[in-house]
């Protein structure tokens, strides 16, 4: 893929993101899909209050558009593509029918943890069952070595955990303006260099129509923010991020390129197994992004080091990739 192509694949989903956004984000206001504050997290945090959510759709169209259209017209439109689309586009359902029920009986829970682990376990099945279709490789290599251990049939149960975890993950991290649109297109970006070192034209092409199509949204979303992707969003970029390291077989290397969402969902597990085994929290409020807000960091400081972080893990794992 030349980087003309590469610029035209991030140009054309930046623009549909930019031009959905106006058309979108008033129709979510006029419907009163308003986002609803956890009382329980940073007061600075109340006057959110209201601002449109489910704002995912802006880029999952144009996802999902550029995907299919450039796709075609270059032929790179692959099975492998179509797995990708169905895992963004089913998890982003969940999550849409999580943002909805939040917004219909104005509360900040939505469907059950149950009920969105049974979706999101359903969508993973059909991805593996898909990808077995073709020749798909099912161990897991160990990053910047030449090991690799193969599951078979059990990579079915690492996939499940792969997808859903990340999944929630990255719903964990989207807690500030503009912080998971920013994380998640550093880490595409870079899979997408990794797909082309591969010569997987076909993931790089929709790795870079995530990129811009986030990079359009967060003129929206960057704070302070005129729309929240929600649930909609977060979950649907969280499943497709795990699915993109499967493809390209470098699952483990996901821990370094996605460390931000690592981090923020250790600091929830660490903050739940300390107060029910100590009943003393070591976090001031978790996810950690709170946490610095609350040690006096802003918003906006707090969203710059954690896009810094993400960029410097992103760029160590490329190298080590292209020299080890």
């Amino acid at each position: 893929m030349s980087i003309e192509i590469t610029i035209t694949i991030l140009a054309v989903s930046f623009l549909i993101s930019v031009i959905l956004g106006p058309l979108i984000i008033p129709i979510l206001r006029r419907l009163k899909f308003g986002q609803s504050i956890r009382t329980e997290g940073p007061k600075s945090h109340m006057k959110k209050a209201g601002t449109p959510t489910m704002g995912g759709v802006i880029f999952l169209i144009s996802i999902v558009t550029t995907t299919i259209v450039v796709g075609k017209m270059l032929q790179l439109f692959t099975t492998q593509s179509v797995v990708m689309l169905l895992v963004l586009a089913g998890f982003g359902v969940i999550g849409l029918l999580d943002d909805g029920i939040k917004i219909v009986f104005k509360r900040n829970l939505g469907l059950t943890s149950l009920q969105k682990l049974v979706g999101q376990i359903i969508i993973s099945i059909l991805a593996f069952l898909l990808l077995r279709l073709g020749t798909f490789d099912t161990s897991i290599s160990i990053p910047f070595t030449e090991w690799s251990v193969d599951l078979g049939i059990l990579y079915v149960a690492f996939l499940i955990f792969w997808l859903v975890g990340f999944s929630n993950a990255v719903n964990l991290t989207d807690g500030l303006d503009g912080l998971v649109a920013g994380t998640a297109s550093i880490a595409f970006s870079a899979f997408g260099v990794i797909a082309l070192f591969n010569g997987q034209t076909d993931v790089a092409l929709f790795t870079f129509a995530v990129t811009g199509a986030l990079l359009g949204f967060l003129i929206f979303n960057a704070n302070p923010a005129k729309v929240f992707m929600g649930d909609t969003g977060s979950l649907a970029l969280g499943g497709a991020l795990g699915l993109v390291s499967v493809i390209v077989k470098e699952e483990l290397l996901l821990l370094l390129i996605g460390l931000v969402f690592v981090i923020e969902t250790l600091s929830v597990i660490l903050q739940v197994v300390s107060f029910k085994a100590r009943g003393k929290r070591i976090f001031k409020m978790a996810p950690i992004h709170h946490h610095f807000e609350l040690s006096g960091w802003s918003e906006r400081k707090v969203v710059a080091v954690f896009w810094s972080t993400a960029l410097l893990v992103a760029m160590i794992a490329v190298i080590a990739e292209a020299y080890l």
